[in-house]
């Protein structure tokens, strides 16, 4: 579940890296501080590459250490004169932290005993802007932005959840259920709040049976007890009413559910509360992991998450508390639109059909919960700067609603502000809103025309679109002086973000950046400049700094010089034409070393297919994919074409791109690298003959696809950590494509590899790793023994006993890789 007040809850120097998998990984807000004497598994690097030799598996396939240590999660200073960031090598345990002035060429390291005192990534300011208070090691401390003065707030064990200012200037801080009151004049610290998951203890009762009235009116001394109790607990009520240093009394809701998020509202007087039921559980006793290499010698078994086919998630529900008035009221979901619709009656009726039976669509109230998205840190719940006016966006458990919905606090109703309703699956990016700060208007991004876009509702409900068109707009920012928005979006073309600003009143927008690649922005506190991480398709991140209308330069330098001065080939973006009814397709394609479109000889081509389905990869950036972009230059040196396509679900495309694999995985997308190697073989002088296809989580299950349904397309594949049956992947991800098992078994029969098996015709190489804790060995396990059943002797396997999903060994790596070159040596050429 989500951590308390996500919006307000602020950790030292918050720094995340996300892998390109089946699944995106969540952001993790925790400075990991370990012993100097950490060690990991010594791998030599390998002799890097030198520009007149031609690369080798040994090089690529190493401690990626030798292509730089890349400055990571940078962020602005308070003063907007310098940035943060932290810096990993491979394989280290811990991070180093850096902190570089504007206009200088070298970043300082923090040392140990500085970390508490740099500027946090994540904090609260008072409604001045005079005090900014954060998070570090799960202590409260607040800092004096005129003099940078730091004061430490608590010193305990017992991490603090989250903090914020209050209206009138007191500081408020939560741990666990129960939240407390800093006054500013005069330092005390007043528990407001104690959350009790429990019924609330029973006074003392009056006789109710005849055998107690009896035995009451019959023994004096059991009178008196009584009468004495009674008196007692009056006398503790009392006590509390009129005693002005007793906390606020206790809150009992019961034994049934826990806090899965909480958040305070600005002046301090009511709180809402997200409860689940304490019965659920992310797995089941049956689902772990075995650890054959454990520590011990034995068999460790490593807990994993649930399968979709086994993980009901009931919802939550909305409580409010008046902490004033002590009531408490239950917010209902019937200001929701469409909080009753059926909206699975026609996947519902299909699947019954297919059963021989009928289905009867009936009304009823959906499960909901705080919107979750993977790749966000704001909260779910969004209070006004000032008023007591509130904002929670609500996603139904199904997938195919988004709520932005008012709270009336007095009534604890909601009203519908915004609903996106999806046929197929709302979104799980593009999930920002929040207030214009100084008003009662609301931004948000929605995807209702297609592609995300930007809009604004006044309090009268007015909706405005500030931006419109076939691009995608993310990663909004309000402006410290309110008058702007900023965002990024792949306006001139897909494969190329840039940044830029409207002004709200006028919707006048202006283009900051031109950059022809990737980056990310961070606004300057001040406003006056945007920290920008960049990349261009053969130079990895690095940091710049750009004013705003100024020009943009280069903050940090740490690709290394091997790297840099290595003649890698920038891959060409090129739209294959879709015969299938999509349109364009957008795929990077490498030519091979000395290519002649004219040789009489054709060429063998390598198609690789990313992962995590919903990703983009065909962009004019370096590559998340840095083994595979070498590879693939390696490839070309061996006289092969490459082609990395961005297949239907991929992102950045829109909607129905994305949509377009809803209920139908592997089907869309294979069609579309069919198209991909008719393109080559009409335009890069391919073979299609010779044409192989590798991938690993999604691109695995692609590969799976292929090979099984379209078999005549590759002459060989290699699976790396596949999804063989999506039956046994994660809730999250798949219910939103497939729905779930028990609802839909029709797309998850249609969709999964494993029962598509029997069309395997070529050489197929499956690879995992034991410790996959995302797609699970027991995925490869099956296929392998359904594969042995079906009596399929062109296949092989190679199982990695200490890697996750993401591979870590450098030894695993090349291993991986050696196997994949020879398959496609043996088999293309």
């Amino acid at each position: 579940m989500t951590s308390f007040m996500r919006n307000f809850a602020v950790s030292a120097l918050s720094l995340a890296m996300i892998s390109g998998c089946a699944a995106t990984a969540k952001h993790d807000d925790t400075m990991v501080i370990a012993a100097p004497s950490a060690t990991t598994l010594t791998v030599p690097l390998a002799q890097p590459p030198k520009a007149q030799q031609p690369l080798t598996l040994n090089q690529i396939m190493a401690n990626p250490d030798w292509m730089g240590i890349f400055a990571q999660g940078a962020y602005w200073s308070d003063d907007s004169q310098s940035v943060y960031f932290s810096r990993q090598a491979h394989q280290s345990p811990v991070r180093d932290f850096y902190q570089q002035a504007i206009g200088q060429s070298e970043a300082n390291k923090l040392a140990l005993n500085q970390l508490h005192l740099a500027d946090q990534r994540n904090g609260v300011f008072d409604q001045a802007k005079t005090q900014k208070a954060y998070i570090y090691q799960g202590n409260v401390f607040v800092k004096d932005l005129s003099n940078g003065e730091i004061k430490q707030f608590t010193r305990q064990n017992d991490a603090i959840n989250g903090v914020r200012f209050l209206n009138g200037g007191d500081l408020a801080f939560w741990q666990g259920n129960n939240i407390f009151r800093v006054h500013q004049s005069s330092g005390l610290v007043e528990q407001i709040a104690a959350i009790q998951m429990e019924n609330e203890p029973k006074t003392t009762q009056q006789p109710s049976s005849f055998i107690a009235k009896q035995q009451h009116r019959l023994i004096q001394y059991v009178a008196m007890e009584h009468d004495n109790s009674v008196t007692r607990d009056e006398y503790r009520d009392s006590l509390a009413k009129a005693d002005p240093t007793f906390s606020a009394k206790p809150w009992y809701l019961g034994d049934a559910e826990v806090v899965s998020e909480m958040s305070l509202s600005p002046d301090g007087r009511y709180v809402i509360l997200a409860l689940t039921d304490k019965n659920y559980d992310w797995r089941a006793e049956h689902d772990i992991m075995p650890n054959y290499l454990g520590q011990e010698g034995y068999v460790d078994p490593v807990p994993a998450r649930s399968r979709v086919a086994e993980d009901a998630f009931p919802g939550q529900r909305l409580v409010l508390l008046d902490l004033i008035e002590h009531n408490k009221k239950d917010i209902t979901i019937e200001g929701l639109t469409g909080f009753d619709q059926d909206v699975l009656a026609s996947v519902k009726t299909e699947n019954a059909k297919a059963q021989g039976k009928s289905y009867k669509s009936e009304n009823a109230p959906r499960l909901v919960q705080l919107m979750q998205d993977w790749e966000w840190s704001q909260s779910a719940i969004q209070w006004h700067e000032s008023d007591d006016k509130l904002l929670v966006m609500l996603e139904a458990v199904d997938n195919k609603d988004r709520w932005i919905a008012s709270v009336d606090l007095q009534k604890g109703k909601l009203t519908t502000e915004h609903r996106l309703h999806d046929d197929a699956w709302v979104n799980y990016n593009f999930n920002q809103f929040g207030w214009i700060t100084g008003t009662d208007n609301m931004y948000y991004l929605s995807e209702e025309s297609g592609f995300s876009q930007l809009y604004t509702k006044t309090a009268a409900g007015k909706v405005v679109a500030l931006t419109n068109g076939k691009f995608v707009v993310d990663n909004v920012t309000l402006s410290p002086d309110a008058k702007h928005l900023y965002y990024r979006a792949n306006k001139d073309h897909p494969g190329s973000y840039n940044v830029y600003r409207v002004e709200i009143a006028t919707g006048k927008t202006e283009q900051l950046t031109q950059w022809l690649g990737t980056l990310d922005y961070n606004l300057s506190p001040d406003g006056q400049s945007l920290l920008l991480t960049a990349s261009s398709a053969v130079h990895p991140d690095e940091l710049y700094i750009q004013p705003i209308g100024g020009k943009m330069s280069q903050l940090t330098h740490y690709t290394s010089p091997e790297f840099t001065l290595y003649p890698w080939q920038t891959p060409q973006i090129v739209t294959v034409p879709s015969s299938h009814g999509a349109g364009n397709i957008y795929a990077r394609v490498y030519l091979p070393q000395g290519y002649d479109a004219t040789q009489a000889d054709k060429y063998p081509a390598v198609v690789f297919n990313h992962g995590a389905g919903y990703l983009q990869n065909a962009h004019y950036g370096f590559s998340g994919y840095f083994r595979e972009f070498m590879f693939h230059n390696l490839l070309t040196q061996q006289g092969y074409v490459v082609m990395d396509m961005d297949y239907r679900g991929s992102k950045g495309y829109g909607r129905d791109w994305r949509t377009a694999v809803y209920r139908n995985m592997g089907h869309p997308e294979v069609e579309d690298l069919k198209d991909g190697v008719a393109w080559m073989a009409s335009n890069a002088n391919v073979d299609a003959q010779r044409v192989g296809t590798y991938g690993g989580s999604y691109g695995g299950f692609l590969t799976f696809m292929a090979l099984f349904n379209e078999p005549e397309l590759f002459q060989a594949g290699a699976a790396l950590r596949p999804v063989a049956d999506w039956a046994h992947y994660n809730a999250p991800y798949t219910s939103n494509i497939l729905n779930t098992p028990d609802v839909d078994p029709i797309a998850y029969e249609r969709s999964s590899p494993i029962e598509h098996a029997q069309g395997l015709q070529k050489p197929l190489l499956i690879m995992s790793g034991v410790l996959d804790d995302n797609v699970f060995f027991q995925d490869s396990v099956r296929m392998v023994q359904r594969l042995i059943e079906l009596e399929k002797p062109m296949f092989e396997t190679a199982i990695y006993p200490v890697e996750p999903h993401g591979f870590k060994q450098p030894s695993s790596w090349l291993d991986q890789y050696r196997r994949i070159y020879k398959l496609f040596e043996q088999e293309l050429k």
